[in-house]
């Protein structure tokens, strides 16, 4: 519940406590950010601001609030910590790293009795994201779980690229997409992360040690809940995120020598990496002194080939794979409609127009929240590609259009703004306590003969005063829970 206004407290137009006018940090400030309900904590906000989302747990409380038709993911945190995330933020924003767009740091707040609130750190909220406990239900296909780790070891692989050390790697602070028949990871979660010119190899193995023992955890939480196949183990599974990084990493910078009679090494070097995803800005490419060995190593390597690509031909703004299955479909329309010889440019408008557009603008707008457009293309695609295959023909894509509509789409979850918050375990359906916060659990473990869970060692942490102890007594701690 929020607190009623004290006697000389602000009103808002509900007759409660807003406090003074905060302080605002933003680079693209939305005035109607300014009359929310800052004086009051944000667990004790009123529903009508806020919506319900699937997101991970966080040890912060966090909220997602509407204002108009946007929705923004708001954080209570330290001042220090919430400034130096909102900059960390825009610094990987700027070098186009995949991770959440910062909006504003609300500082100032004041409560109804005059007592100083934490700062509240806003993003903007990603559209068609999920948290990966989202993604994961009971009997999950291992060949899912793989996509959603190659996901995150390119991420990982990224940030290390720019100089990124994360220092908090997890599944829970990480926000997937969908990505043609893959996904697509981002980062949500930039608290502990340093950004530096260039990482040290040490550096690079302690976040990938990080990695290993947070998600080692986050897979465990999994299979206690009975959301893991019985056939994934936690432990292989964070050792193929380790092999798979360092395979990665070894490919994107790894040092190759071949002799002077295989120089289409060289191609096919960079080939590789432009199917990985990757440009190539600089190649080192050194001659031995008897010209007979040559070696070639990636200086600098960028993300988002295919992606850029498309957004120069048509100015669609894609994720890497779905540009990847998008492009295909461009040539593949290049040489049914016998146009090799004309512009790439005008072939790409003629593309958009007659095949891509169209396909869009059949989807319902009921049900235009389902996917997003050019996810939404890349299943049409397929779609046909089946039918064509029962029909022994070509399907018409309008065809095709029709009828991913009808047996696909209809059926999929809202990922734009799901407000569904019912979780599935076991084949009964989970109500959340509080469906703006996940991370207070189920009505379930409520209703059971122990109660809800019961952990003695916070009951024992609450009665230290941890401003009068020098030293956290593990020991005692241990003793008294």
């Amino acid at each position: 519940m929020r607190r009623p206004a004290g006697r000389n407290a602000p009103l808002d137009a509900a007759g409660w406590h807003t406090g003074p006018v905060p302080r605002f940090l933003s680079a693209k400030p939305d005035a109607r950010l300014i009359p929310l309900p800052w004086g009051t904590p944000l667990a004790e906000w009123p529903v009508e601001h806020l919506v319900a989302l699937p997101r991970g747990i966080s040890r912060h409380v966090v909220r997602f609030i509407k204002v108009g038709d946007q929705v923004y993911g708001a954080k209570e945190v330290v001042e220090h910590v919430a400034i130096h995330e909102y900059r960390l933020l825009h610094d990987l924003r700027r070098l186009g790293t995949p991770s959440v767009e910062p909006v504003a740091v609300v500082s100032g707040r004041v409560d109804a009795d005059g007592v100083p609130l934490d700062p509240v750190l806003i993003t903007r909220h990603l559209d068609f994201a999920l948290p990966y406990r989202s993604l994961f239900s009971p009997g999950v296909r291992h060949d899912t779980v793989m996509r959603l780790l190659d996901a995150m070891v390119v991420l990982l692989a990224r940030l290390h690229l720019l100089g990124f050390m994360w220092g908090d790697v997890s599944l829970s602070n990480i926000l997937f997409r969908r990505d043609a028949d893959t996904f697509a990871a981002y980062l949500v979660d930039a608290e502990t992360g340093e950004l530096h010119d260039q990482l040290t190899d040490g550096q690079r193995s302690h976040d990938l040690e990080i990695a290993r023992v947070n998600i080692f955890g986050d897979f465990c939480d999994l299979e206690a809940g009975g959301l893991l196949d019985e056939s994934l183990d936690p432990l292989s599974l964070v050792e193929t995120i380790e092999s798979r990084y360092h395979e990665l990493w070894d490919e994107l910078t790894g040092l190759e020598e071949f002799s002077d009679s295989e120089l289409y090494r060289i191609e096919s070097r960079v080939r590789r990496l432009n199917a990985l995803g990757f440009d190539v800005a600089e190649l080192d490419i050194q001659t031995s002194p008897d010209g007979r060995t040559i070696s070639i190593q990636p200086k600098v390597v960028d993300a988002g080939h295919h992606s850029r690509r498309l957004m120069r031909l048509t100015g669609l703004d894609t994720e890497e794979n779905q540009a990847r299955r998008l492009l295909n479909d461009l040539d593949t329309f290049r040489a049914r409609m016998q146009l090799q010889d004309a512009d790439e440019s005008v072939v790409a408008h003629q593309w958009l127009t007659e095949c891509f557009e169209p396909v869009i603008s059949a989807i319902p707008p009921e049900l235009s929240g389902k996917r997003d457009p050019a996810q939404i293309y890349h299943e049409v695609l397929d779609y046909r590609w089946y039918m064509s295959q029962r029909e022994d023909r070509e399907a018409p894509l309008v065809k095709a259009t029709k009828g991913y509509v009808r047996d696909v789409l209809n059926t999929l979850p809202d990922e734009a703004m799901s407000r569904d918050v019912l979780v599935t375990v076991d084949g009964g359906d989970h109500r959340l306590i509080n469906p703006y916060d996940p991370s207070l659990g189920f009505v379930d473990d409520l209703e059971g003969d122990e109660g809800p869970v019961h952990d003695p060692w916070e009951e024992a942490a609450e009665g230290i005063d941890a401003g009068q102890a020098e030293v956290l007594d593990v020991d005692a701690l241990r003793r008294r829970g």
